[in-house]
């Protein structure tokens, strides 16, 4: 049967239809334009239909032997722009957050064969943040053994950002993060957030005194920004040791008087002497 078959294909001279370009975008950005494409060489056989569709339902049509030859099918979340495209480019009006899903395209030819070629894939549609993360609860200044806590946010997108903190440059472990629930608003926007609970040491300190903490937020592969604080530590105040020479010292120092000094030498006192005992013998004599 098989070797049946070879032979009919081989004697209408028919090979499988090639698609020759496909770009099947898997991210775009909310509000933005998105582009489809996907072209193909039939290979020697003739073209039937050019098919695209979304989650397995059909939106464009384009059937050479039709009248039109093109239809377009409504879909939520869909605004497709019939004057720009074609059964090869498909262009996407301002896409929603309802636009993702499966996209395929499928090229197929006539009878007798109805050969078929296929590609699809998955589109995102992603809603950045208001912002970039948003650290807050941390301190300028620290001392050790002090408990650093803060926390990163990244605000209304979709999905929610993957947060991360990083220690001077290191990756926190998770013995140092705590984690929050989701919130989500009545838009279905998300915020994140991820706490930082860090005990202050000095070995976290640069040569230059400074501590510096990072929060990145990321989404799939298409978004990425980062907020960076420098923390520094308090200085505790020198003690002064002095050498000993420098510690008061009375013998380098004596107290001077400032009274005059009398001084007397020996032979001076004893004349002195000698003459106070004769005033004395004179004085008794005349009593």
């Amino acid at each position: 049967m098989l070797a049946a078959l070879g032979v009919f294909f081989t004697c209408f001279g028919a090979e499988a239809i090639r698609l020759t370009e496909t770009n099947l975008p898997t991210h775009a950005i909310r509000g933005e334009d998105v582009i489809l494409q996907c072209s193909y060489d039939m290979e020697g056989d003739k073209l039937y239909s050019v098919k695209w569709y979304r989650n397995g339902k059909e939106f464009y049509r384009h059937i050479p032997s039709d009248n039109p030859s093109t239809a377009v099918f409504r879909q939520p979340g869909l605004i497709v722009d019939e004057y720009q495209s074609t059964e090869t480019r498909i262009v996407m009006r301002r896409v929603e957050l309802n636009s993702a899903g499966m996209y395929l395209c499928e090229v197929s030819g006539e009878a007798p064969l109805f050969q078929t070629a296929k590609f699809q894939k998955f589109l995102h549609v992603i809603d950045l943040p208001d912002d970039g993360p948003i650290i807050s609860g941390s301190q300028p200044r620290y001392n050790t053994k002090d408990i650093l806590s803060a926390n990163c946010s990244s605000s209304n997108s979709f999905p929610a950002a993957t947060l991360n903190w990083y220690i001077n440059g290191e990756e926190a472990t998770d013995a140092v993060l705590i984690q929050y629930p989701v919130q989500e608003n009545h838009k279905g926007l998300l915020t994140s957030t991820l706490g930082l609970r860090l005990e202050i040491k000095d070995k976290l300190f640069s040569k230059t005194g400074d501590l510096k903490i990072k929060c990145t937020a990321t989404i799939d592969t298409i978004y990425w920004r980062s907020n960076e604080e420098s923390i520094q530590g308090f200085q505790e105040k020198p003690f002064i040791k002095y050498a000993d020479s420098r510690f008061w010292n009375s013998a380098a120092h004596p107290i001077r008087s400032s009274s005059p000094v009398f001084s007397l030498s020996l032979h001076q006192l004893s004349l002195f002497l000698t003459v106070v005992k004769t005033l004395s013998i004179s004085l008794v004599t005349l009593l």
